[in-house]
């Protein structure tokens, strides 16, 4: 019998707690996995990029997997210091490598790390190449021969690679940077203690925030929601900034507060920049949201003729139709935004150059901007509640959820129509809630919009009180 944990990657790679299952041992073993899984890829001879953040130990975790990489004869590029999640994506798709390993848990909290596997085309990990690696994991226990990397690096199998550097110079190429110097926009960054700090900063002037080395990110999570923002909201309402910039743990989401310091909830910030790439700047292809996005994006989509996709919840279902098809935006709920031309991938660092960019050449502010948004397709007030419970009370509300009908009720909204794509989504007169479990914990999701703000958290506060969570 295998004494070690099952390990299974969620929407986004795999994640744990460091010194419980993420340990040294269960690294070089899903390292192991993944050489073995990818040992005929047919650019494995060109080899293939680990980067890492800002977290406990990132740095050793992943000079851990490049010798096992390494052993395996496989070349590595191992970032000569933290980068950003899009950085690993951008040399893997660019360097003409198999794959990109990320050593990262993103957003949780400062107790987690991560791993997440990138494509050769710079977006996100086929689910069904990762069920390959937890496959081939269930037959690897303890490794005990492997090269230590400073013999590595003398064979060189394993070479340093200045991430950071091809990065930047990546961005400065697709932005009108420029425009934005000729703006002189007033810009606080909050870096949230993660991979992005001091990249915005290399390019323009601006001011930034947490943007020092430290792997418990001030006691809290790198995570871009209101909750967390409460110092950058009051530096900016106090200091005449024109936009505020967040970025997570690893800088692939992003979150904009406005001039006056209020925040713009994620649904916003993409229908902004849908309105500004297609308006503003006249770019074409089809849209892309997942399910638990809002349906401010369908009515642009459907007021100026794009084609809209819905795909279930997580990146990596974007990633691979932007792979696919001329695929203007895509986006999640979450602040994660792929653009067209840049990668198949999230880019917070990446958007809110575009973000300055759309202040510089439309020379309105955000709160302008958004309120042309507001009166053109009216108001959408969306919210999100984690509701942590039991596993029995999540079965329980789950099959709760699978019985209800149209013209039931859910929590005191009358069902108007019933989706499945992803979760259970109920359609109201007004609005509509998604009721979506976590499939690695007893965790449920409940994801509701309406054109009020009181009735959005009435709706999600009835609906969590109707299942006696």
């Amino acid at each position: 019998m295998n004494k070690f944990p099952e390990i299974k990657f969620g929407t986004d790679g795999w994640r744990a707690v460091i010194a419980d299952t993420y340990t040294f041992e269960n690294v070089r073993r899903v390292s192991l996995a993944t050489a073995r899984v990818f040992k005929n890829h047919p650019k494995i001879e060109n080899g293939i990029v680990i980067g890492y953040d800002t977290r406990f130990l990132s740095k050793e975790f992943a000079a851990a997997a490049a010798e096992i990489f390494g052993s395996q004869n496989i070349k590595v590029f191992l970032t000569d210091s933290f980068v950003t999640t899009p950085t690993v994506s951008l040399l893997s798709r660019d360097k003409n490598l198999a794959f990109g390993v990320m050593i990262t848990a993103s957003h949780n909290p400062y107790q987690y790390n991560g791993f997440k596997l990138k494509d050769e085309f710079g977006g996100s990990m086929d689910p069904d190449e990762i069920l390959k690696v937890e496959t081939e994991l269930k037959d690897i226990n303890e490794i005990k021969e492997y090269k230590k990397l400073e013999v590595l690096l003398r064979e060189k199998i394993v070479e340093f690679i200045n991430g950071r550097k091809y990065y930047i110079e990546n961005l400065i190429n697709k932005i009108d940077i420029n425009t934005i110097k000729k703006a002189n926009l007033k810009v606080l960054y909050e870096t949230m203690y993660g991979t992005g700090q001091n990249t915005l900063s290399e390019i323009l002037q601006i001011d930034q925030l947490h943007a020092v080395f430290n792997p418990s990110f001030g006691g809290g999570a790198p995570e871009p929601v209101e909750k967390n923002l409460g110092e950058a909201l009051q530096t900016i309402e106090k200091g005449n900034y024109d936009i505020g910039i967040v970025t997570d743990g690893d800088a692939d989401r992003i979150a904009i507060i406005d001039e006056h310091g209020k925040f713009i909830d994620a649904q916003k910030t993409f229908a902004l920049l849908l309105k500004y790439l297609h308006y503003y700047k006249g770019w074409k292809g089809k849209v892309v949201r997942g399910y638990s996005t809002s349906d401010i994006i369908k009515k642009y989509c459907d007021k100026y003729g794009l084609e809209l996709e819905t795909v279930p919840i997580g990146f990596k279902y974007i990633s691979k139709l932007m792979i696919s098809e001329d695929i203007l935006i895509g986006a999640e709920e979450s602040g994660g935004i792929g653009i067209k031309g840049h990668l198949p991938e999230r880019d917070g660092v990446f958007n809110g150059l575009l973000y300055l960019e759309m202040l510089a050449k439309t020379g309105k502010s955000i709160s302008s901007l958004k309120k042309d948004l507001d009166d053109e397709f009216g108001i959408y007030i969306y919210k999100r509640i984690d509701v942590h419970t039991t596993e029995k009370l999540k079965q329980e509300t789950l099959k709760k959820c699978s019985q209800l009908k149209v013209g039931d009720k859910i929590g005191t909204k009358i069902i108007k129509e019933i989706g499945n794509l992803d979760g259970f989504k109920y359609n109201f007169e007004n609005g509509w809630i998604i009721v979506r479990a976590s499939g690695t914990e007893p965790l449920l999701r409940f994801y509701c919009e309406t054109n009020s703000s009181d009735e959005t958290q009435k709706v999600l506060e009835e609906t969590i009180k109707s299942f006696k969570l």
